[in-house]
């Protein structure tokens, strides 16, 4: 079902979620890091997709509190896709698992593109004309600054939610009807699984200042780990924090557990 001309109600919901695409780092935070502005910009897809269905409705408000993060501009295409695939699986053809499977494998690769193309491509040249119109105390220095910088990504942000949304309509149906879907979840489920690896071992640092003193001789435990299995102490916290995640801890009580083991470790010279 190839989306040519999109109904009254879509276009309604889609420039809902643009209006509330823009507000994603107003409810930033580094537990789950853009989960809640995604749930927010998802809002007006899921109460009109679920409106008679709270149970329904309820699910796809917490599977979308999922961890998530990527560009600001790459944000929108990922939230029209998830729109389209929410309307599929309130038709019982796409499940759950796949909706998460497909923006966990997205968010990592869109997020680098993005960022290069935009955090450090168009925002420094942005910026180089910006600066050099204003040391010249020429206010259009501020105004060509938002207009090639933000004004650019606004647009984008809207052309790549229709384009998710249409494409992923027609992107399932194709799939579906070539048998894929199965390929492409367990592909997206592998893909997710790596990035959570490589996030692991890039972000998750246990800094062990511990140092063993025989004699004349010191040996560095933290070398001792890394030898055997680089990243070790960080892979074991990341279980542990998921295991109690599963028996039901939230965020700022695992924050404060972490900082209270910090503290008093830094202060034993362990840390």
């Amino acid at each position: 079902m190839a989306k040519n001309e999109l109904t009254v109600e879509e276009k309604s919901t889609l420039k809902k979620m643009f209006l509330a695409s823009h507000l994603v780092f107003m409810s930033f935070n580094m537990a789950k890091m853009e989960a809640n502005g995604f749930t927010m910009t998802m809002e007006p897809a899921i109460e009109t997709i679920y409106k008679d269905k709270p149970e329904e409705k309820k699910a796809a408000y917490e599977r979308h509190q999922q961890f998530f993060n990527t560009h600001a501009v790459a944000f929108n295409f990922i939230a029209g896709l998830a729109y389209a695939m929410e309307k599929q699986h309130a038709k019982g053809e796409v499940d759950a698992d796949t909706i998460n499977n497909i923006k966990a494998a997205l968010m990592g690769p869109t997020a680098g593109m993005f960022d290069s193309l935009f955090f450090n491509t168009l925002r420094v040249i942005a910026a180089g004309i910006g600066i050099g119109l204003c040391s010249q105390g020429n206010f259009a220095g501020t105004i060509i600054f938002i207009l090639l910088y933000g004004v650019t990504q606004s647009i984008l942000k809207w052309l790549l939610l229709r384009v998710g949304y249409t494409t992923g309509t027609s992107f399932i149906d194709n799939i579906f009807s070539t048998g894929m879907m199965s390929v492409l979840s367990k592909s997206a489920s592998l893909l997710g699984l790596m990035m959570v690896g490589a996030m692991t071992a890039t972000m998750v640092n246990v800094p062990l200042n511990w140092t063993i003193v025989t004699g004349d001789t010191s040996v560095v435990v933290l070398d001792i780990i890394n030898g055997i299995f680089p990243g070790l102490l960080g892979v074991i916290l990341l279980f542990v924090m998921v295991n109690l995640i599963k028996k039901g801890w939230r965020p700022t009580r695992l924050i404060l557990l972490i900082f209270i083991i910090s503290f008093v470790g830094a202060i034993l010279g362990i840390f």
